[in-house]
């Protein structure tokens, strides 16, 4: 128990890429369906899904893994079907079992996908600011001449 305990809160560090169910659960703030919903917060998050959503859209979910976004959700609707529907490339997808049912070596698979995903999306952000300051800063030496 108490190395289950000490793996897990090792795997806190990646709270804000939602690698963990508990992180996906806990993202979600104004979720319209309540637990009795197919698509309540405890299987949406079993089925991959972080909320994204905001106050005036709160039925927004984003895969962890693939980063679909969906939206539209009914109280009806099945996370793990839609996600398949929508995102059949997914690598959570495809191995098709919760979290807790992964093995090991498809947990760490996953986790590599995630942590690459991550890098990459933040190398793209500063390339991003890096290329607005720059252009910024050629227009304003353009004015000087």
């Amino acid at each position: 128990m108490c190395e289950n305990v000490n793996l897990f809160t090792k795997f806190d560090k990646f709270k804000s890429v939602y690698l963990m169910e508990k992180h996906r659960i806990d993202s979600y703030k104004n979720w319209p369906f309540d637990e009795s919903s197919p698509c309540s917060i405890e299987k949406m998050a079993e089925a991959g899904f972080f909320w994204s959503g905001n106050d005036k859209e709160n039925d927004i979910a984003t895969c962890f893994v693939c980063h679909k976004n969906l939206h539209g959700w009914e109280p009806t609707d099945d996370p793990w079907k839609e996600h398949a529907k929508h995102a059949p490339q997914c690598l959570f997808i495809k191995y098709g079992r919760k979290e807790k049912d992964l093995l090991l070596e498809e947990f760490f698979i996953i986790f590599g996908e995630v942590v690459k995903s991550s890098l990459k999306r933040n190398l793209q952000r500063i390339k991003d600011k890096y290329v607005t300051r720059a252009s910024a800063d050629l227009e304003t030496f353009r004015k000087q001449k």
